[in-house]
């Protein structure tokens, strides 16, 4: 288990709209592009083996920027295919905060970064006190049916805080900004409490008016 010692005042980023990490929770990604490709290379030659997932944007000249806060991967799991595509696994290890961008001669994108604040995230595993779970399963239920998702509701209903929440986030088809406005929750409970408010949301018909900022 990584220590705030072991975490590098710069890492690799991969800027992949809608794709979730939260800390202590898995993401199992499908790489094939060449520049991420040359990414897991020099990554699997470092000592915290970390990747940063990041949330981009269009700016308003089209260029394509990134959100200031990121989580952090560990590469936990790895396999190649036949025809040299990867299938890997980060486990979620901290958020972080964008310094400045480094120009450099990698073909992918690596940032100095901050981890000041994001100390619960190497801690212990959170819990939600106020967490009423009958009718929030009731809620997420309801929500499933009308956007026509399917999940295993034993497992749902035995899982952790923490796990339950933090998988939900990752999984709904959330806008980017909604999954950024997940991340960016300091707590279990402000997380599921955003989460709650963007089903709320998806089941009223959604429309601008109620996108989180």
């Amino acid at each position: 288990m990584l220590q705030a010692s072991d975490l590098p005042p710069t890492i690799p980023i991969f800027p992949l709209p809608g794709a979730l990490l939260l800390p202590r929770s898995r993401l199992p990604l499908h790489i094939f592009e060449p520049r991420y490709l040359a990414m897991l290379d020099d990554v699997m030659k470092t000592s915290a083996r970390l990747i940063g997932m990041v949330q981009p944007y269009d700016g308003p000249d089209g260029t394509r920027h990134l959100q200031s806060i990121g989580c952090a991967g560990r590469l936990t799991a790895f396999s190649e295919t036949e025809d040299g595509r990867y299938m890997i696994t980060l486990s979620g290890v901290s958020r972080f905060r964008i310094r400045k961008e480094i120009e450099g001669f990698t073909p992918y994108r690596r940032c100095d970064v901050s981890w000041d604040g994001f100390g619960r995230d190497l801690g212990a595993v959170e819990t939600d006190g106020d967490f009423d779970r009958r009718p929030f399963m009731s809620q997420l239920c309801r929500f499933f049916e009308e956007q026509d998702l399917s999940t295993d509701w034993d497992a749902l209903k035995s899982a952790e805080d923490e796990l339950l929440i933090n998988s939900l986030a990752m999984l709904c088809p959330f806008e980017p900004e909604d999954k950024q406005a997940l991340l960016e929750a300091p707590t279990l409970t402000e997380r599921r409490e955003t989460l709650v408010t963007l089903i709320e949301y998806a089941l009223h018909g959604g429309g601008n008016e109620g996108r989180l900022q």
